[in-house]
Parts: C-alpha cells; sequence; structure tokens
C-alpha cells in the first residue's frame, strides 16, 4: 500500500518581497516525495505528518520565533517546528540570494528542502552532518527542478 503523502500549503504572511505562491507549492510537493526517499535518524516525522505549512514570514516575525523557540537572538532564514511548520524569512531569501549570487526562487526552495530534512530527521548542528545534509540538499534541489 502507497503512503499518503502529507498535504502542502505555502502561504506569504510578508509583504516586503514578491513571492511566487503556486509556484513554491508545486516545487514543496515535488520536494516531499523526494525528501521521503532520504533515509531518517530515528526522528524523521515527514511521512507521519498529515500537512505540512511552509510560512514565509518577515525578519522581525523569525527573530521573534528565533528568540523564543530557540533563545537565540536576530533573525535566521528558516526555523523548521518537528510537528509540520517551515517558517522562511522572506528578507533573508532576499539577502542571501543576493549575497551567494542566486535566485530569490532558488534560495526560498533551498530552504524549503532544508526544513522537510529536518521534518525528515537529519541534523546539521555538527559539521559532518552539516556536509551530509548540504549534499542531500543539492541532490533533492536538481531533482526536484526538473
Amino acid at each position: 500500500m502507497k503512503a499518503k503523502l502529507p498535504q502542502v500549503t505555502v502561504c506569504n504572511l510578508q509583504r516586503k518581497v514578491r513571492i511566487d505562491v503556486v509556484n513554491l507549492q508545486k516545487f514543496a510537493r515535488k520536494a516531499v516525495k523526494l525528501c521521503l526517499r532520504v533515509p531518517g535518524k530515528g526522528t524523521g516525522e515527514l511521512q507521519n505528518l498529515p500537512k505540512i505549512s511552509i510560512l514565509i514570514v518577515s525578519n522581525r516575525k523569525i527573530a521573534f520565533l528565533h528568540q523564543k523557540f530557540m533563545n537565540e537572538p536576530g533573525s535566521t532564514d528558516v526555523i523548521t517546528f518537528q510537528h509540520g511548520e517551515i517558517f522562511i524569512s522572506g528578507g533573508m531569501a532576499k539577502r542571501n540570494a543576493r549575497r551567494f549570487g542566486n535566485s530569490l526562487v532558488r534560495e526560498l526552495r533551498l530552504y524549503i528542502v532544508h526544513g522537510l530534512l529536518h521534518l525528515q530527521g537529519l541534523d546539521d548542528r555538527e559539521p559532518r552532518n552539516a556536509r551530509k545534509m548540504e549534499t542531500v540538499q543539492r541532490r533533492i534541489l536538481a531533482k526536484a527542478m526538473v
């Protein structure tokens, strides 16, 4: 029996950066299928989630979440909660896209895959695991963009 995929929604809750939500939602659905093929680390809940919410928020909102839930000051690019919410900073995505020579769409897609891999149980706190996660991210981005 084929496992049911989680329902994926993308919502733009900020006003400073123009986001093509429909395009990102189509990408996210492909990315979920690919991330489910990645072996998790025992804590991977992706396959058990009925839905995944990807929320594009302001720098101010993500800084608040970063402080409240991770006890770290300042903005970050993406925060993933294990019950299926992925918060992405639209402003940080725009800034990092320029900084790293990416398009805004590619940067947002990277954050989506990163969040999904965290839901699958991958961790990037240690350098070795971070390198592995980056390799998996690149592979999934390449496959999902076809």
